[in-house]
């Protein structure tokens, strides 16, 4: 009743002038409302992705993932490929670019829902659909090719996520981790100190022993930087940084200590 005038009560004394105001809301039919642990999800993510492909040290750090992934599995046109841990979609929607034949899963119907949206606005077709890495709900061998990027370093059972792509993979399977043997080990220490999400590193005899479980071998590995990607986006120079890091990959120093380090293994059997 907005018009109405407020109602007064006299008791002998000054009178008592009562206000009410009431809040109204309305609920748009058939529309639930959206959780706000989804908002803080795509939030978060969304974040992570700013920070790691922003700027020009980003793009390139984006298109060096594509053009590594692409040398390792070769011929993608209509190879049918599942991208482990999906996010945003930006493996797989690349990978669909180039004509094969994507599946893509997350935990995360949130963000499935965003990668779609991205998909459409490719318009190339990926068939996103949610899924637990650490359980893949596909038989064995389904797949010509398996790529899990950027999952192992925070997967809370790293063994088990290799083992079930190596499990739905018939020829290869493409992953990524931070080395043990790199600046991420400090990176890693600092975040357990200050009581921040799990970041994982791996050394390389580990990885190959969980492969040899799953009769799989290493048949090719690319290790990206030396120096950790804060110093580059610092920089900030396309130029200074490919520079820095070829001086170093001429001086064997990327070999021994580069990272994240991105493997292509294949099955031995």
């Amino acid at each position: 009743m907005s018009g109405a005038s407020p109602r007064t009560f006299s008791s002998g004394s000054a009178p008592t002038v009562l206000r009410f105001r009431a809040k109204i809301t309305a609920q748009v039919p058939g529309v639930a409302p959206k959780p706000a642990s989804i908002d803080a999800e795509l939030v978060a993510a969304r974040a992570f992705e700013e920070r790691r492909f922003r700027g020009p040290i980003g793009s390139m750090v984006a298109a060096e993932q594509q053009r590594v992934l692409a040398n390792m599995i070769g011929r993608i046109h209509e190879r049918t490929i599942l991208d482990v841990g999906t996010g945003f979609g930006r493996t797989a929607i690349a990978l669909a670019l180039g004509a094969a034949d994507v599946t893509a899963i997350d935990s995360s119907e949130a963000l499935l829902n965003e990668a779609r949206r991205r998909a459409a606005a490719q318009i190339v077709k990926v068939n996103f659909v949610p899924g637990d890495p650490h359980a893949l709900q596909f038989k064995a061998r389904a797949f010509d090719a398996v790529v899990c990027v950027g999952v192992l370093q925070s997967a809370r059972d790293w063994h088990q996520c290799l083992a079930e792509a190596c499990r739905v993979a018939d020829r290869l399977v493409i992953f990524d981790y931070p080395s043990a043997r790199s600046v991420a080990l400090l990176h890693s220490a600092v975040r357990r100190l200050i009581g921040r999400d799990r970041y994982r590193v791996l050394g390389r005899p580990a990885v190959e022993q969980a492969l040899q479980r799953s009769q799989f071998r290493i048949r090719s590995v690319h290790r990206q930087y030396v120096l950790p990607m804060w110093f580059h986006r610092v920089i900030g120079s396309r130029r200074l940084t490919s520079r820095v890091e070829e001086v170093l990959k001429r001086l064997g120093v990327l070999r021994r200590w580069g990272t994240p380090v991105t493997v292509c293994a294949e099955r031995g059997i």
